[in-house]
């Protein structure tokens, strides 16, 4: 029979998506083969994914509860089947894939096992179930390593055509050196305050740093860069709030730099390669061991914490994140 490979993974949100890059690349040079992937329709990946040589096609899925769960695991089966995978690999440690890979018959189901759904798996080697507090990144990398998958870079990478990004240049250009600040997050708790993004700018704008700073942001949260405009009374700062993803993407490789919340802007920003600095005071830097976010902290600033207040965030100020960043540029040149 031929390979035909299928690689699963749940989570919503973006940034755990781009975390778990390198592994799904691991598994299609580990089968020589290009990978379908079932994602949540909210992570966009048929947008940012779609010029990355190790994935074939993507469908979606949206991992629902209650009685829209079996309505996904046969979805789920219909895929599978359909397709006539042999292997799914799973990536997370949820029954609904593997389920719906054992009605559709699949001869090959791995995933990490932790709990029930090893019932439901053809692998023999699985991660304990104490592994379930391990970083996602960290659950996949053991997956592997109990398969004999080799992984050969650990941090994300995205590669996207300059045509995908044309219609961009056409109707979004400003000319000039360009920043950019991600200012929202999924997680309240997480965002920076405005004032705070108004005196970086301010401080930047003062040593000449850029012309122009595209502002982030998630159309459901656009009251922050609508915020952020008016409270400054600056011509500088470009609302990107209604753009599309891909525009996103085009916005940020177009920036020197990225300043962001602990959010996934701030992880697609590295992944494509763009100097990404992470404004963290409430939530742990160790999550970016396998990632090249540069992380921004508050002065005696403790790891390993999760403290779900904003208030936290008013620790990490504006001059704080000015010099360190003036710092590390100036080492970088």
């Amino acid at each position: 029979m031929t390979e035909k490979i299928c690689i699963t993974y749940s989570h919503h949100k973006l940034g755990d998506l781009i975390w778990q890059l390198p592994y799904i690349k691991a598994i299609s040079e580990h089968h020589n083969k290009k990978i379908d992937l079932i994602v949540r329709e909210k992570t966009q990946a048929k947008e940012i994914l779609k010029d990355l040589n190790y994935i074939n096609i993507i469908h979606y899925n949206n991992f629902r509860k209650k009685f829209f769960y079996w309505v996904d695991v046969f979805k789920l089966k219909k895929i599978y089947a359909n397709e006539d995978y042999s292997h799914v690999y799973i990536l997370d440690k949820i029954n609904k894939p593997a389920i719906a890979a054992t009605l559709a018959r699949i001869k090959n189901i791995i995933g990490p096992g932790i709990k029930r759904q090893k019932r439901w798996l053809t692998n023999k080697n699985f991660l304990e179930d104490r592994d379930w507090h391990l970083s996602y990144s960290e659950q996949s990398q053991k997956l592997l390593k109990l398969n004999n998958i080799d992984v050969k870079d650990v941090y994300p990478h995205i590669e996207v055509k300059p045509s995908s990004l044309d219609k961009l240049r056409k109707n979004f250009s400003y000319n000039g050196k360009k920043i950019a600040f991600g200012v929202d997050s999924f997680e309240d708790y997480k965002i920076w305050y405005e004032e705070n993004f108004i005196e970086l700018a301010n401080k930047f704008y003062d040593k000449k740093v850029f012309d122009y700073i595209y502002l982030v942001c998630g159309k459901d949260k656009q009251h922050i860069v609508k915020n952020i405009i008016a409270k400054s009374n600056r011509n500088y700062f470009i609302d990107c709030s209604n753009l599309k993803l891909i525009d996103i993407i085009g916005v940020i490789k177009d920036s020197d730099f990225f300043v962001g919340n602990n959010s996934g802007p701030l992880n697609l920003a590295a992944a494509l390669n763009v100097k990404s600095f992470g404004l963290f005071a409430n939530t742990p830097i160790s999550q970016l061991k396998f990632s090249k976010v540069l992380p921004l902290v508050p002065e005696n600033y403790l790891d390993n914490q999760f403290i779900k207040n904003r208030e936290e965030m008013k620790k990490l100020t504006a001059d704080k994140v000015f010099q360190d960043i003036i710092k590390y540029l100036n080492n970088h040149i």
